[in-house]
């Protein structure tokens, strides 16, 4: 007899037909009663490189019991990642975000491979998130993304004595301290020494939370659960929990389509926009639309969030953590807040059968909070992020205002063809007040992976320039950024965007408050330079990232590597 749910694996393992493959099984460990059950896969992105995702074989080994305590049977398997915040500044970084597709297309295969009932990757970091999402999304078979959860925050002496919270956000803005003198070898290994204190994810509203808030809110994720700390005492339980709950799912045929739809697209949107979310959620919403056939474009994450107030203060653009935001009432508080303001359609459906104004309406606010504010009385009138156009990026690309402190800035071009030889100039405190340094040749196809560019950018807030310099470029910018700085400009340099042709002391232009990214060029200039412009040769020939080269679509369509 076989178990309701049990729908894709039957062709797998029922019948005489089919004694050898369950000779395999069996001889893996598994028992007869245990391949007449709904077979769920476990997508595991376990590595024992850096916090983010080191926990996670003790995580999958919860959510395993949680799986077979509501009758299914699940089976393991492991995929890779990449650590952004290891790799960044190096070579390494361009192997990111082109790790987000092999994740998503390795767990579709494995998926069709093993004809699984259900399906739950468990994400850690960046990219491994929207990479099990859009494998979600192409299998359409019930499933979720459950988070490892957040990294508590590093503890550290205060100038007073006291202890203060930080996050690795400080250590890449301490290396900029240090090449500026502003603090010594010692003050640079406590921070160091200090910041990670753990397994989990990066702290702040960098892109990791950022993506895990933005799953609870699409659905997909179970919403508090998946957001508990990931050193929580009640981590092992909520996964356990989150097992059963995906059973529900498999047995009712609970599927993707069903809960990613343009309306949870929307409610996810604005999510981002009032919590001060990384711009990378962008690139992977927009990814996750295409997978799904559902029509997203740039422009709708501007008219979001320009009418969405910012009401999470949240590192960096605030001054609490993940695991803060998660005691003062998380995922289901500030959708109850969306809800109740109109920001957010209350009738999507969540991957727990309830709508998101049910889950909603659990919300527990610990008294006295502040963490998550009030769309009465915001930290923002408007969302955490812009999208610009104008000469410089006629196809767009994306600001966080959230964190930028101002809406203007002018002055001259200061322009670097790769991130190495930025950083050397601000290291070397080349970089003068009122510039607005750009970065090119680190697009999807010029990095190639368009790289995050978190180095230089932590680099000049460590300097002190935060507030006097601007940064515009072609590639990312971690989650961990912040300042006056402009990613994703489209079309990039490599495919012979007005980038390109920008030279250094050219005057740029940036208005948030008018959406536009100009440089003091008339048309007829720019075309003049663009005859003289020759394309430089793809910087990979062979192997993965030349494969990326040639399918990568631009950052306005989410990076996706469809045909």
């Amino acid at each position: 007899m076989t178990v309701e749910g049990k729908r894709q694996s039957i062709p797998l393992t029922e019948g005489p037909s089919r004694a050898a493959a369950r000779s395999y099984f069996r001889g893996a460990g598994f028992k007869k009663d245990d391949l007449h059950k709904p077979i769920i896969g476990v997508a595991n992105t376990w590595t024992e490189i850096g916090t983010c995702n080191v926990h996670l074989r003790e995580i999958a080994e919860a959510l395993k019991e949680g799986i077979r305590e509501a009758g299914g049977t699940p089976m393991e398997f492991n995929t890779i990642t990449i650590s952004d915040g290891i790799t960044m500044g190096t070579q390494g970084m361009k192997a990111s975000l082109v790790s987000r597709e092999v994740i998503a297309d390795s767990i579709e295969l494995m998926a069709r491979g093993n004809l699984f009932d259900g399906l739950v990757g468990i994400g850690g970091c960046d990219k491994n998130m929207p990479g099990i999402i859009m494998a979600l999304c192409r299998l359409d078979i019930p499933g979720m993304m459950l988070y490892g959860g957040s990294i508590a925050p590093g503890k550290l002496n205060g100038p007073d004595g006291t202890k203060i919270d930080i996050t690795i956000q400080n250590v890449f803005e301490g290396i900029g301290s240090y090449a500026a003198g502003r603090i010594d070898d010692a003050g640079l290994e406590a921070l160091e020494a200090n910041a990670c204190p753990g397994a989990g994810a990066c702290g702040g509203q960098f892109t990791a939370n950022t993506m895990a808030m933005s799953a609870e809110i699409l659905g997909i994720a179970p919403i508090e659960l998946s957001g508990v700390p990931a050193t929580s005492p009640k981590k092992l339980e909520a996964t356990r929990e989150a097992g059963r709950i995906l059973m529900d799912a498999v047995r009712a045929n609970r599927r993707p389509s069903q809960i990613i739809t343009r309306k949870s697209l929307e409610n996810t949107i604005a999510s981002v926009a009032a919590s001060g979310g990384s711009t990378n959620a962008v690139l992977h919403l927009l990814a996750i639309a295409r997978e799904m056939g559902i029509k997203l474009s740039i422009d709708d994450f501007d008219a979001i969030s320009a009418h969405t107030p910012y009401i999470c203060s949240l590192t960096p653009a605030g001054k609490y953590v993940a695991s803060d935001y998660q005691a003062a009432g998380g995922s289901r508080l500030l959708a109850r807040r969306m809800i109740d303001a109109g920001f957010a359609d209350g009738s999507a459906l969540t991957v727990s059968g309830k709508t998101l104004a049910e889950e909603a309406a659990l919300a527990k606010e610990t008294p006295g909070q502040d963490v998550i504010a009030t769309f009465e009385k915001p930290i923002k009138p408007n969302g955490g992020l812009v999208i610009l156009k104008g000469n410089l990026a006629p196809e767009g690309c994306v600001m966080k205002i959230a964190a930028a402190g101002k809406y203007e800035h002018r002055g001259p071009a200061r322009v670097f063809d790769s991130e190495e030889d930025c950083f050397k100039i601000v290291q070397a405190g080349g970089i003068k007040p009122g510039d607005v340094v750009v970065i090119r040749y680190e697009g999807p196809k010029g990095g190639p992976g368009m790289p995050e560019m978190l180095t230089p950018t932590s680099a000049i807030m460590g300097a002190g320039l935060g507030k006097d310099v601007a940064l515009i470029t072609d590639g990312r910018f971690s989650g961990g950024s912040h300042g006056f700085i402009v990613g994703h400009v489209t079309p990039e340099a490599q495919e012979g965007g007005p980038i390109a042709l920008v030279r250094s002391n050219d005057r740029i232009t940036i208005d948030a408050a008018k959406n536009t990214l100009n440089v003091a060029l008339s048309d007829e200039e720019l075309a003049a330079r663009r005859k003289s412009w020759t394309m430089p040769p793809y910087k990979a020939e062979r192997g993965t990232l030349a494969k990326y080269i040639r399918l990568v679509k631009s950052a306005s369509l989410g990076c996706v590597t469809d045909e």
